[in-house]
């Protein structure tokens, strides 16, 4: 049976740097996507001019700031279950885990089932795009030794 010692600053330190990492990147990702979907409508220039005014631009910015969240939580989550451990199909289902969770949760129900659960797959991948990103964005801050692991 392992003996766990009590967090201290420098744990929560770390958290707070992780959560800050992958929240920047899982935002930043979020906002490039929440703006592509915008493109196809109203072309480039009306799209950019979008995300400043009214309704339409304080739902981009609440969107890409709620994926920032998630991206931070998850990045703490990330960083606990990951340990010092190399262990790639535990740090793939944490990615997957969360992906599901926020992917599932954006979709209508009844609009996907009529599209034959296109939506199901658009918001998981691009859920699974904005945490692969957090989750290497990390990989390569504990590589650098920017953000050091659990121990």
């Amino acid at each position: 049976m392992a003996i766990e010692r009590p967090f201290d600053d420098e744990d929560r330190v770390q958290s707070l740097k992780t959560a800050v990492l992958s929240g920047t990147a899982a935002g930043m990702v979020a906002a490039v996507l929440l703006l592509a979907h915008r493109v196809p409508a109203l072309g480039w220039k009306a799209a950019l001019t979008s995300i400043s005014l009214g309704l339409s631009g304080s739902t981009f910015w609440i969107s890409a700031v709620i994926a920032g969240l998630s991206g931070g939580l998850f990045g703490i989550t990330y960083r606990y279950a990951v340990r010092q451990d190399d262990n790639s199909q535990l740090k793939t289902g944490v990615v997957l885990a969360f992906s599901l969770v926020r992917g599932l949760a954006l979709v209508n129900v009844a609009a996907a089932v009529s599209l034959r659960g296109w939506p199901f797959a658009v918001a998981i991948a691009e859920s699974l795009l904005i945490f692969a990103t957090a989750a290497t964005s990390l990989e390569l801050a504990r590589q650098q030794n920017w953000i050091k692991p659990v121990q």
